[in-house]
């Protein structure tokens, strides 16, 4: 699956409609931390594109009304998977919070909080130099 997450729910309404109106099944779930609309990985390349587009324009309304409510969101958060599948949630301010969603997609943010948790769970100490290497000999 594929999750959007939102801080509000108008933005959030607006991205369903707009998947619904491409024949795009989802489903919408209330967090306690976020507002998550998750979209399955098996729908075609064009509507993905579509979609993540689409997102990436309610990503910019959500950075204005964050910005014009001041203080009355304070906390945001991202869900990520530990290695034995089961999933958690990471919560964050919503200034570092609209700050990845600017720079990243939602799929770059939680590939990277769920590689910091294999890492964590699943240490792996070969330096980084070694990492390369091998990396190198397989190219």
């Amino acid at each position: 699956m594929i999750e959007y997450i939102f801080f509000d729910a108008g933005l959030r309404d607006k991205f369903v409609s707009y998947a619904r109106q491409h024949e795009v099944p989802c489903n919408a779930i209330e967090d306690n931390l976020g507002l998550v609309v998750e979209v399955s990985e098996d729908i075609p390349e064009e509507l993905a594109d579509k979609l993540e587009e689409y997102y990436e324009a309610l990503e910019d309304e959500q950075t204005s009304l964050s910005k014009s409510e001041g203080d009355l969101k304070r906390l945001a958060g991202f869900r990520f998977t530990l290695p034995n599948g089961e999933s958690r949630m990471l919560p964050l301010q919503t200034d570092m919070a609209n700050r990845l969603l600017v720079h990243f997609t939602l799929a770059e943010i939680q590939a990277l909080f769920d590689s910091v948790a294999r890492c964590t769970l699943e240490p792996n100490d070969e330096r980084l130099c070694h990492i390369l290497a091998a990396q190198e000999k397989d190219d």
